[in-house]
C-alpha cells in the first residue's frame, strides 16, 4: 500500500478534478476552461483563463420595497367586516369561511406587493365560538427583524371571534 502525504493542494486538485468528471459539459465550451487569446498587430496576447461570474442575489429589499404594514391591516379588516359583519358561529360554515377569509386576504395582499417581489406570505386566520371565555393566540418566529413585518388584526360579535396575521418574511 501506498503511503501518499495529502496536503491541502492535493486535496483541492483532487475536488477539481471530480467535480470537472461531474460536469462533461463545460469541459468541451472553449469559453470557459480554454484560455482566450486575441491578437494586436502581429503579435498574440495570452488573456488567461477567462472568468465566469455566478449570480448575484439581492440580500436586502430596496427602499420602496418594504412590507405595507398598515395596508395588509386594512385589508384584513375589510375582509373581516365583509364576511364576519352578520355570521353566526357554526363549526362547518366557520371552517369554510376560515379557508375562504384567508385565500381572500393571501391574494389581496400580493395584490398590493406587486408582482416583483421578494416577501413569502403568511396568512393565519383563527375564527372560534365567542362564549364568554378568554383566548390566546401566540406565535413565534424565527426573522430577521430590520425587513420581515406582520399586521394583524381581531374582530368579535355576539357569537364569534376571529383573529388574523399577515407575516411578510422577506427570502433571498
Amino acid at each position: 500500500m501506498m503511503n501518499r502525504k495529502f496536503t491541502f493542494k492535493n486535496v483541492v486538485r483532487r475536488v477539481s478534478t471530480i467535480q470537472n468528471l461531474r460536469t462533461p459539459h463545460l469541459r468541451n465550451r472553449s469559453d470557459t476552461l480554454s484560455e482566450t487569446r486575441s491578437s494586436v498587430g502581429d503579435e498574440e496576447v495570452n488573456k488567461g483563463p477567462t472568468v465566469v461570474y455566478e449570480n448575484t442575489f439581492q440580500l436586502a429589499p430596496k427602499d420602496s420595497q418594504k412590507f405595507p404594514t398598515k395596508k395588509a391591516e386594512d385589508i384584513l379588516k375589510n375582509t373581516f367586516l365583509t364576511h364576519l359583519l352578520d355570521a353566526k358561529y357554526n363549526g362547518e360554515t366557520c371552517k369554510n369561511l376560515t379557508i375562504q377569509i384567508t385565500e381572500t386576504v393571501k391574494t389581496q395582499v400580493k395584490a398590493e406587493l406587486g408582482s416583483n417581489n421578494r416577501f413569502k406570505i403568511v396568512v393565519l386566520v383563527i375564527i372560534g365560538s365567542n362564549q364568554g371565555q378568554g383566548a390566546r393566540v401566540a406565535s413565534r418566529c424565527l426573522w430577521y427583524p430590520q425587513y420581515d413585518r406582520f399586521a394583524q388584526y381581531e374582530y368579535h360579535n355576539e357569537s364569534l371571534f376571529a383573529v388574523g396575521v399577515v407575516y411578510g418574511v422577506y427570502y433571498e
